[in-house]
């Protein structure tokens, strides 16, 4: 997130003038001489994890092999002090000095060192003020309504049994507030670690994990979050007080920990396109899914059975104007931003990607969603931050009725049966995606004629006509007598939310009738008896 680089030199000022150690992440050349092994996956994920995997078709690999124990035993003998280790990557954070660094550079089996940020930050945490967001009632119906949480939860679905990390800058206010009673008291946050500055304690720093949060788990009686029965690992991952790369490492960190935990859906509305060390900062061709550390460490999450739900960014109205890593990664869903009235935004950062993929996947209501604040009382905020998380409570509903969908086949659902899936875009990608639309494409029974009509007789008021894939453009239905008279028309737009389209025949008295689908210059046509 961008912050002020003014208050980040007044806090480096502040630093004493002999302080020299500062953060470095390790790479390994190998894992030679770690005690685990692909065969035995147990001894490093979870049973939930492995069985995440299997479902998603995804192998364990020697990637996932914890780093050598060995060595960082010889890294923390240089002096330099070791913290978080990653698997995918084959690395361990540490603080050096100069002289450490160089010792540590010197050892046979590091590949190589990388600058992270500045100073020390690691061996606890000081607090600092929540994010100011002005308290009003606030009822959570429209942002359910637009994407249909309020039918799914009335069909039975608010996330039980799937788990969901949530990567962010501190929850404050979660151990101790009324809305956030359930999910204490039913033991359902299952983690909580902060990789900022390894104090142990997610309820401090800044309350935006705090808002993303009670979008998903609040609960009171005047605010319902899109998946309140759902569980938690609550990850600290970054640090409002500045912006380097090691955010991105903490990201990285924190996914490691929610694939071993059999994590089904990391949220995460943080972003990193500058920072406040400016040789750090990536450029538009950078946006290409394989540059930025935050985005290969989503791809490695994706990889792994995981779906990766990000912010799409805030800059849409700046020079940069497009996504922010790890919206870019591909095969996650990226979330924009749309007004009450479903239209982008003006804040809302666009694509594509620099090699050409549409950014951002799906769009979400983004402006005055209800959020609870550290204090529990309810509020309103902008941005799509806030609009991922009604995404990533949607997929919790779909992952709970839809157990046997992989995660693949739930993202493709849900972008292909958004309102704009017949013409996507870089504003808006594929639109807004709703429950009852994703519940209608995956509902299907193949295999599905291109149209069909039924029942067929009617023997109520009810005639449905349903599409393989709803069409692009107008759709003109009519009816007509048997002897051709026309007796009523219509002209409409449909989408998955509408298939299948409903007819109602309370004004046709009992006979034989001709309906008529005219879409551009394709016509069908069914003969259906009303009794």
């Amino acid at each position: 997130m961008v912050r002020s680089r003014l208050l980040i030199l007044l806090w480096l000022v502040s630093l004493p003038a002999v302080a020299q150690t500062h953060r470095y992440m390790v790479f390994f050349k190998d894992k030679t001489g770690t005690p685990h092994t692909v065969s035995s996956p147990s001894t490093f994920l979870s049973p939930r994890a492995l069985q995440r995997r299997a479902k998603a078709g995804a192998s364990v690999t020697n990637e996932d092999l914890p780093v050598t124990p060995a060595y960082v035993t010889q890294v923390k003998a240089t002096g330099a002090k070791s913290f978080f280790t990653s698997r995918w990557m084959n690395a361990v954070l540490v603080e050096a000095s100069p002289a450490q660094l160089t010792s540590i550079q010197g050892l046979s089996f590091v590949a190589s060192t990388e600058y992270v940020a500045p100073g020390t930050r690691l061996l606890g945490g000081r607090k600092a003020s929540s994010t100011t967001v002005t308290a009003t009632a606030a009822a959570t119906d429209d942002q359910l309504g637009m994407h249909g949480l309020d039918t799914m939860h009335a069909d039975g679905y608010q996330g039980t049994g799937v788990l969901i990390a949530v990567l962010d800058s501190g929850f404050p206010g979660v151990d101790t507030t009324i809305p956030y009673e359930a999910l204490r008291s039913e033991n359902r946050i299952l983690q909580e670690i902060d990789f900022v500055t390894n104090s142990g304690n997610i309820y401090q720093l800044d309350d935006h994990g705090t808002l993303i949060l009670s979008v998903m788990a609040a609960l009171s009686p005047d605010f319902t979050g899109g998946a309140p029965s759902a569980s938690y690992l609550l990850y600290l991952t970054e640090d409002d007080a500045s912006e380097y790369r090691i955010e991105e490492y903490n990201w990285l960190f924190a996914a490691e920990r929610a694939d071993s935990a059999g994590a089904d859906i990391i949220q995460s509305s943080v972003g990193y396109a500058t920072f406040d060390d400016p040789s750090m900062d990536y450029t538009t061709a950078m946006l290409d899914g394989n540059t930025a550390v935050i985005t290969r460490a989503a791809a490695y999450a994706r990889d792994r059975g995981i779906i990766v739900v990000a912010s799409a960014g805030n800059l849409g109205a700046t020079p940069w104007q497009l996504i922010s890593p790890p919206a870019d990664a591909e095969g996650i869903l990226a979330v924009g931003a749309v007004t009450i009235t479903e239209v982008k935004a003006s804040f809302s950062s666009i694509g594509p990607t620099s090699d050409g993929r549409i950014k951002p996947d799906v769009s979400a209501l983004g402006t005055g969603v209800s959020v609870i604040l550290s204090t529990g009382s309810t509020g309103t905020s902008n941005g799509t931050s806030v609009a991922a998380p009604l995404v990533s409570s949607l997929v919790a509903g779909l992952i709970e009725a839809y157990p046997s969908k992989t995660p693949n086949e739930i993202i493709e659902a849900i972008r292909k049966s958004s309102s704009r899936a017949s013409g996507p875009d870089n504003q808006v990608g594929y639109g807004i995606p709703k429950y009852q639309a994703v519940r209608n494409y995956l509902s299907q029974t193949p295999p599905v004629p291109e149209v069909s009509c039924y029942p067929n007789p009617v023997s109520g008021n009810d005639l449905w006509v349903l599409f393989r894939n709803p069409p692009e453009g107008p759709v003109t239905l009519s009816v007509y007598e048997m002897t051709g008279r026309l007796l009523e028309t219509a002209t409409t737009t449909l989408t998955w939310a509408e298939n299948p389209f409903h007819m109602d025949t309370a004004n046709l008295s009992p006979g034989i009738y001709l309906l008529v689908m005219n879409i551009g210059k394709v016509r069908y046509s069914f003969r259906f008896v009303k009794l």
